[in-house]
């Protein structure tokens, strides 16, 4: 064990965050830290690290062992370039070099002893810059670089110049290469293209010492963490495995612990359902059995009804018309700024009902390209055409379609007017806006309040052609969950940049990849992508290579015999893109499925069967009942004969009635047990 955290408390003005947290962290182990927004991920981390102080609780590291830590946020002031910035943290092994040059020039006038000593320091000081990896820090600090994203001709930059990502990712540059024995990253990949996030996969997949993460990219904590560590109402519990092992295990957790609750509420009524029963018989036997009913009841250890999931937003995204089939058609399109061309010849076509993905590295003109469609931008060249009834709904990530001026329900009654209050509180509720945070000004909210303000005026649009500009930035891991399931149900067409390829896979059926300035088209999620990704690339830049030769103009993505078509075909091959599913088995053509019909044919016969059983419990039931009330209504009509005065004088009479009381109570008793034991029987 390398790190510890116990019984970690922590409270604020706002509340308590953290309750007791404990979990701990072997060595080498790669750990993820998950919770929704506001469960306390960040202040962990910073109690782990020593920037805060926890209420009660300890944490422990391992004697000697290094911590390095990246917060979200890097407000980091410097007039070195970004080079010399990672150069500063291979000071000590610079320092080293400068010594091993010394002693060598030393070493050339220096005799006998004096010889034998600078030469004995020679050797311990070049063994420790072996040890260091000293003869390869300038192509590690190159590789580090390059892997987060920098090009060799930004490498003379400066850091005062750079926006707050690049600065971030200097941070996380300078970070990985002072090789702590336990790195700490709080959101590591926000500010990171693709390329860049799959090359710090690896890199900490590989990583030596030991890491823990905070992280909302899905993808990446698959592929990165063997734990993970959920806070949840200010608890902690630790679940083996990625975060596809942890989703899974806690949803059946959690199905378990409602099942088990509902089945003892069931179980509790059922027994009081019994207990009143009993009572209402009003014989001695009867209420005994109740009495004994009601202390086992009083036992029962009562299970805590499952909290809901708080910040589950509800969202239904519902267009008001069908479009016409093509929804978009795009020609030509070129655009740059600066001189400098960022796309151009771009050709592609979006269809009613897909669910067209734009990936690319950062800078390649994504975000341009959807402002151009929107008509917020106007093209160099080319064209854009909508199709008939198309009515377009726009989720901006810097969110330049809310107003900053206004509140949250100006923001959303002042574009539907026709809403009233209570409708607009409904609304803004189902996106956890309630009581006084609907007067929030828009400039007040965070990042993600913002998100959820356009989320919600994305809603009421009632678009059928939904253009998204990364709608998971911001959101937490459960309402990105739900926006999937939203977009998966949702009957419109969806045009989005993103670069969360959980996201991506779940949504996506078409990928287009703005690279070498046009786009290759791939007709399958995020994982299709890169399996095609290689092969499509290679044929595309033989076809520009044959152009250039002369054997034919510049041939189209589409064209090239790698790529995909709308139509699910690789051209040049006459292969489908898509076979059946894995694990399906198509019955031939023609031939029944005789297997199908059997087995349709035994479930179907158990069905009836099984209803045949309950109306026959149930009829038993109903019969034990009526000749209960019916004995019963009997007794009370001898009890009140017994207490007639004329009828206690005629002795006849009254022996007649009485043995017909004593013979109605022994028949009655094996009816309440008859009727206790259907009773469970028809429960169950």
């Amino acid at each position: 064990m390398i790190l510890s955290c116990s019984s970690i408390s922590k409270t604020f003005v706002t509340g308590q965050v953290l309750n007791k947290v404990s979990f701990h962290v072997e060595e080498h182990e790669k750990a993820a830290i998950v919770g929704i927004n506001g469960a306390g991920k960040s202040t962990l981390l910073r109690i782990i690290v020593g920037e805060l102080a926890p209420d009660e609780g300890q944490v422990t590291i391992s004697k000697g062992k290094t911590l390095g830590y990246l917060a979200q946020h890097q407000d980091v002031h410097s007039e070195s370039t970004i080079y010399d910035a990672l150069m500063e943290v291979k000071r000590p092994i610079l320092e080293m070099e400068r010594r091993i040059r010394t002693l060598e020039q030393q070493m050339k006038g220096a005799e006998g002893s004096s010889l034998e000593k600078i030469m004995d320091e020679y050797t311990r000081v070049t063994h420790e810059y072996e040890l260091e990896n000293g003869y390869a820090w300038q192509s590690e600090i190159t590789g580090v670089l390059k892997g987060l994203g920098f090009s060799e001709e930004e490498f003379g930059k400066k850091v005062s110049e750079l926006s707050g990502g690049q600065k971030t990712r200097v941070s996380l540059g300078r970070l990985l290469l002072t090789h702590p024995d336990i790195i700490l990253l709080d959101e590591p990949t926000n500010h990171l293209d693709m390329n860049s996030i799959a090359w710090l996969e690896t890199y900490l997949t590989n990583y030596s010492g030991t890491v823990i993460v905070v992280a909302h990219d899905r993808y990446f904590l698959d592929r990165v963490v063997t734990k993970v560590i959920e806070l949840d109402g200010g608890k902690a519990t630790t679940y083996l495995g990625n975060y596809t092992d942890y989703s899974e295990k806690k949803a059946i957790i959690r199905a378990g612990v409602i099942k088990a609750y509902l089945n003892q509420q069931q179980e509790i009524q059922h027994q009081q359902q019994v207990i009143e029963k009993l009572k209402s018989f009003n014989r001695e036997k009867s209420i005994k059995r109740a009495e004994s009913r009601e202390k086992m009841l009083d036992k029962i250890d009562v299970l805590e009804k499952p909290t809901e999931i708080s910040d589950e937003m509800r969202i239904e995204l519902t267009p008001s018309v069908v479009s016409g089939n093509d929804v978009l058609t795009v020609t030509g399109l070129a655009k740059g700024f600066d001189g400098e061309t960022l796309f151009s010849g771009i050709n592609f076509q979006v269809k009613r009902g897909e669910r067209v993905c734009i990936i690319g590295n950062n800078g390649t003109g994504k975000t341009t390209m959807l402002k151009i469609i929107n008509g917020l931008l106007a093209p160099d060249a080319g064209e854009v055409r909508l199709g008939s009834r198309v009515n377009i709904g726009y989720y901006d990530q810097e969110h330049q379609v809310l107003h900053m001026e206004k509140t949250i329900f100006e923001e959303i009654s002042d574009e539907y007017p026709t809403m009233n209050n209570t409708q607009i509180r409904n609304v803004l509720a189902a996106f956890l806006f309630t009581n006084d945070d609907v007067f929030k000004r828009i400039s007040d909210l965070s990042g993600g309040e913002r998100g959820r303000v356009s989320l919600a005026k994305l809603m009421l649009s009632e678009a059928n052609f939904l253009i998204l500009d990364e709608p998971t930035n911001h959101l937490d891991i459960t309402s990105r969950e739900i926006l999937e399931n939203a977009l998966v149900n949702y009957t419109g067409t969806v045009l989005c940049v993103s670069h969360d390829r959980y996201f991506i896979n779940r949504t996506a059926t078409r990928i287009l990849d703005l690279t070498m300035g046009t786009v290759l088209n791939y007709l399958g999620n995020y994982d299709y992508y890169l399996e095609k990704k290689d092969d499509t690339e290679k044929a595309y830049l033989d076809t520009l290579v044959r152009a250039a030769q002369g054997g034919r103009q510049k041939a189209s993505p589409a064209e090239s015999p790698a790529s995909i078509n709308q139509t699910g075909h690789v051209a040049g091959t006459g292969k489908t893109a898509f076979p059946p599913a894995s694990g399906t088995v198509l019955p031939a053509a023609g031939v029944p499925d005789t297997g199908a019909e059997s087995s349709g044919r035994s479930s179907w016969q158990q069905q009836k069967e099984e209803q045949a059983r309950q109306r026959k419990l149930k009829n038993e039931l109903k019969k034990c009942e009526d000749r209960i009330h019916q004995l019963e209504a009997r007794n009370e009509e001898i009890d009140a004969m017994l207490a007639d005065a004329n009828i206690g004088s005629d002795v006849t009479k009254l022996m007649t009635i009485s043995r017909e009381k004593e013979q109605n109570d022994r028949e009655l008793e094996p009816l309440y047990e008859q009727w206790e034991k259907l009773a469970e029987e028809a429960e169950a």
